[in-house]
């Protein structure tokens, strides 16, 4: 991308949450930052990092059987498995195990789990973790989902998050808009750049963006 790339720091974390200026739309919204994850989901030294990060905010007072991944997280999803299970956290499957698993997304945009995934959500506390929450839609649709197979949601944690809770379920994030406070998400129509008249740079969602 033409814009310049920002690396922004957290307290306590070494490596960056890279962000690019800009008038961006996402499947849901219009947004003013284009935040590039790529190294920190894919990287396993990066992966790793946030993973320790988020395993202790969970680890010493909830019970995690499963890791739901939404957004490409896998990588992270199993990292965190890993760092909760050394650490001693309490699951409550027969296994003594967490589980990762990805759900699928039907023909009408749905979350779906496949009969051979359902019994790792039927009766389990689950763990959603997602790259970034921005306007909670996606944690609405995920949670109703776990719902519907018989989950409990445990938690929600993200890389980064604009929020603080969605629909009362609290977001534990390593980046929060703290390194980004003048960060902002909104419907099209009420996009301030589209009434200023200013192009949209690229269509973004969890795996890129496509320049325009």
């Amino acid at each position: 991308m033409e814009q310049r790339t920002v690396k922004l720091y957290e307290r306590g974390m070494s490596v960056p949450l890279k962000v690019v200026a800009g008038h961006f739309a996402t499947n849901h919204s219009h947004v003013n930052y284009y935040i590039d994850m790529t190294t920190l989901k894919s990287r396993v030294s990066e992966a790793s990092e946030v993973a320790k990060l988020l395993a202790g905010k969970y680890v010493m007072n909830t019970v995690v059987d499963t890791i739901v991944c939404l957004d490409g997280m896998q990588v992270v999803g199993t990292l965190l498995a890993e760092d909760l299970t050394m650490s001693g956290s309490h699951s409550m499957n027969s296994h003594n195990t967490i589980y990762v698993v990805t759900p699928e997304f039907n023909s009408n945009s749905q979350l779906i789990f496949r009969d051979n995934i359902q019994p790792m959500i039927d009766g389990k506390h689950v763990l959603i973790l997602m790259a970034s929450v921005t306007t909670g839609i996606t944690i609405r649709r995920s949670a109703e989902c776990v719902s519907y197979y018989g989950g409990k949601v445990a938690g929600v944690a993200a890389i980064f998050s604009a929020v603080d809770d969605v629909e009362g379920y609290p977001i534990h994030s390593v980046f929060t808009r703290n390194v980004l406070p003048d960060y902002h998400s909104c419907a099209p129509m009420q996009c301030p750049l589209c009434r200023a008249g200013q192009k949209i740079d690229a269509l973004v969602n969890s795996f890129g963006y496509s320049k325009l």
